[in-house]
């Protein structure tokens, strides 16, 4: 495999990302962050591409920052070495929160710290069974980072949040489907093919409904219900006008299946 830290893969309308630190296990170093940022950017940038998987090298999918690389970073200047939270973790999570098509998480083993905010920043998840999954930044002294003092309650609950950043203790995907962060458990040897099965599914989808259906979902627990509705109103008329909704009704009145080119 290459020694490339970030490998982006296309395969008809989807783009597989992949975390290539397998010795490391895909802990992440600038290099890494540096290179998922440009990877991501321009894949939601290209119109081609209509759903994305993003999955890790070897057995794990992703432990977080390089603890190695951010001792060094600490003893150089402790005033900068939290730079990378600003500089890397804030645009990766955006892009994969926001961009306007469907991000498959294909969490292939162990799954903490960052790792774990990357893969909830994804709209799905496909666990491999037995995966460990964590905060982890109590165990170092630290707290929250990509999103996850947002996306943690919004999954599980606040209450349950609490629990599993203050006591930082590692828990399993199927006690994660339980709490309520979605996502089906599958053997490991599975979870690459599950994970390109939905995606490829997705991206002979609406993608322009569910671009919108990303953007009313982030933020429809922060507004009121006037405003959602608001919201909705002006989104369902631009879907509305589109080739694919009208291609649609046509193929349903005829019972047909309907084809979508986001358009």
């Amino acid at each position: 495999m290459t020694d490339q830290p970030v490998l982006v893969d296309r395969a008809d309308a989807v783009a597989t990302v992949t975390l290539n630190r397998p010795d490391r296990r895909n802990a992440l170093t600038v290099e890494v962050k540096e290179a998922l940022v440009t990877a991501l950017a321009g894949i939601a940038e290209d119109t081609d591409v209509r759903a994305v998987v993003l999955t890790g090298s070897g057995s794990a999918f992703c432990v977080g920052q390089d603890l190695g690389e951010h001792a060094d970073a600490l003893e150089e200047d402790p005033a900068t070495a939290f730079d990378t939270v600003v500089q890397h973790y804030t645009p990766i999570v955006t892009a994969l929160a926001t961009m306007p098509k469907p991000v498959v998480a294909a969490v292939n083993g162990t799954c903490v710290g960052a790792g774990l905010g990357f893969a909830l920043a994804c709209d799905l998840r496909v666990f491999a069974a037995g995966a460990t999954l964590g905060t982890a930044f109590t165990a170092i002294g630290l707290t929250c980072d990509s999103g996850l003092a947002s996306t943690l309650p919004r999954a599980v609950g606040e209450a349950r949040a609490r629990e599993l950043v203050l006591l930082g203790r590692n828990f399993t995907p199927e006690e994660a489907v339980t709490w309520g962060i979605a996502g089906q458990v599958v053997p490991v040897d599975d979870v690459a093919a599950t994970a390109a099965e939905t995606a490829a599914r997705l991206a002979a989808g609406p993608t322009l409904a569910y671009a919108e259906s990303k953007r009313l979902l982030a933020v429809g627990l922060d507004r009121s219900l006037a405003d959602t509705l608001g919201e909705e109103a002006v989104a369902q008329a631009r879907c509305g006008a589109s080739q694919d909704h009208a291609g649609a009704v046509t193929a349903f009145l005829n019972r047909e299946r309907p084809t979508f080119a986001g358009e």
